[in-house]
């Protein structure tokens, strides 16, 4: 047996295979050595010995956390309907059990997310909110409030002695979320409170992640889902064909897509967007056809897409048509041609986060029930010499920094014209920086007119405390330097201010670069 003075000289085959204890106890242990002993850990250590590196592999951590069920205005005849859970999840998905085992509690999930991944040795410090179920827009507005706010508060437990859980809380029941009486003194100020008191917390909320519909977008929807702290929206878009759109009675049209993808650009807000192949009615050549109608279209071109090809599950109307006989899903051999074809036309500004909807194999009547399709596809592909140009696929993750060089690529939506402006090194992405220089310089939203907006600056490399030093990308500047060549393209396309959508726990940051946070962004005067 080693003794634990001796930690940061083992190496993870020394450790494991000769005791009975798991990677989480070895961390706790050295931890707890660390404090008794008033010694500064080294995480070199605990990277060793880490559980699933991937997770935070991209910088941050992400952390998901579901609503309560509450009715969705969608008949989609594709999505599965589990009583227990939101609209679209189910039961026995990861996310949905862990949402589950917590009654749907949003402070406890956060809270007991942190702690599990803190235990498998994950720097939780700058956090990534996604906010999962059914149709955010259609839960009432004070429980969306409240729902943000009770995650802001585990962060800030985590973060402030003084800032304790109050078992007193509203408990959310789902049937009384229009009529609980303590609803009706709930104040915005309370969370508009947790917000400031987060973007100076150890463990920040550095964006939050929303998902709703585009039919439900208008420019008061924008503006609140803003005021929430939102910085990025999935859209289910499934098809851009209305007649497909139909036939899957999805319930909106290819014109909603666009307006509501328009508008949350013009508001600056990053785009994802949920694309599903293999849909009633289609076929995989009407697929290719959308993926490049998605890539091509300049009211669309997302920032990120997440695919989810169709697969027949009991719950949703679609099993009735397939036990009819009156759909089937496509052969492995068609899907993975489809995605194939898909990965290869993303362009560089992309992100695919998803090929494949992880749903449990026991669900599934027939369709995939491969959860390593992207691994297959990437193996096909590299058969094929084809390769994807995609974010995720060039991330550097914790590979080798060499020479860097920056990058800058232009490209024309309907109400933009953007800029992806980035460093990499032998092919792989160190860091970018979306920024939009918008066609018309009135605006809905009073603070954004006449100013070009960045949508996005993200560094990639592990996922490190706020104040810590590293050689990894995170600690370069390349943050700063894309800051600056983004006040210079805006100086250069005529305006006198820069406007970001910053999260809630980036704020300090860009204060610190003479940005001034005002309603809803942070703004800085660029012409003196």
């Amino acid at each position: 047996m080693f003794d634990i003075k001796d930690f940061n000289n083992i190496s993870i085959k020394d450790i494991l295979p000769n005791t009975n204890i798991n990677r989480s106890q070895i961390i706790s242990r050295y931890k707890k050595y660390c404090r008794d002993n008033k010694l500064k850990e080294d995480y070199s250590f605990i990277e060793k010995i880490q559980l699933k590196p991937v997770r935070t592999l991209s910088g941050v951590v992400p952390i998901t956390v579901l609503t309560k069920p509450f009715p969705c205005p969608g008949k989609c005849i594709f999505c599965p309907d589990d009583v227990m859970m939101p609209k679209s999840y189910l039961t026995l998905e990861p996310g949905a059990q862990r949402a589950l085992m917590n009654k749907f509690d949003p402070y406890l999930q956060v809270k007991n997310r942190i702690q599990a991944l803190q235990n498998i040795g994950h720097q939780t410090e700058k956090i990534e909110l996604l906010v999962l179920g059914g149709t955010w827009s259609v839960y009432p507005r004070h429980y969306q409030e409240w729902f943000i706010k009770r995650c802001l508060d585990a962060m800030n437990d985590f973060s402030f002695k003084e800032y304790t859980y109050h078992k007193n809380q509203i408990n959310f029941d789902t049937n009384i979320l229009e009529s609980e009486p303590e609803l009706k003194k709930w104040k915005k100020e309370d969370l508009e409170k947790a917000q400031i008191l987060n973007s100076k917390a150890k463990y920040r909320c550095i964006g939050i992640t929303l998902e709703t519909r585009p039919d439900m977008i208008s420019q008061k929807e924008v503006e609140h889902l803003r005021f929430l702290g939102g910085t990025k929206i999935q859209l289910g878009i499934q098809s851009t064909h209305d007649d497909i759109l139909i036939a899957n009675k999805r319930g909106e049209s290819s014109k909603a897509q666009r307006d509501a993808i328009n508008l949350l650009r013009r508001a600056g807000f990053k785009i994802q967007i949920h694309w599903m192949p293999n849909l009633y009615k289609s076929t995989p050549k009407i697929d290719k056809k959308d993926i490049e109608i998605i890539y091509k279209d300049k009211s669309y071109l997302p920032d990120e897409i997440k695919i989810y090809p169709c697969s027949v599950i009991e719950s949703a109307e679609l099993y009735t048509f397939w036990k009819e006989k009156k759909y089937s899903p496509y052969s492995e051999e068609e899907l993975i041609d489809v995605l194939i074809h898909a990965k290869s036309i993303i362009p560089i500004y992309s992100r695919i986060n998803r090929l494949i909807r992880d749903i449990p194999s026991t669900y599934i009547f027939d369709g995939n029930k491969k959860t390593n399709m992207r691994q297959i596809v990437q193996i096909e592909m590299q058969k094929k010499g084809i390769f994807c140009k995609c974010i995720r696929c060039r991330e550097i993750r914790n590979e080798e920094i060499k020479e860097i060089h920056f990058d800058k690529y232009e490209y024309e939506t309907s109400v933009s014209t953007e800029y992806f402006l980035s460093f990499n090194t032998e092919g792989k992405l160190l860091g970018f920086l979306r920024l939009s220089i918008p066609k018309d310089r009135s605006h809905f939203i009073k603070e954004l007119e006449n100013s070009s907006i960045i949508r996005e600056l993200h560094i990639y490399g592990k996922a490190l405390r706020i104040k810590q030093e590293s050689d990894s990308a995170q600690h370069l500047g390349l943050g700063k330097k894309l800051l600056k060549e983004a006040e210079i393209i805006s100086k250069e396309n005529g305006f006198e201010k820069i406007s970001v959508i910053s999260g809630i726990g980036t704020r300090e940051y860009y204060n610190k670069r003479g940005y001034v946070l005002n309603k809803l962004y942070q703004t800085k005067y660029i012409n003196g």
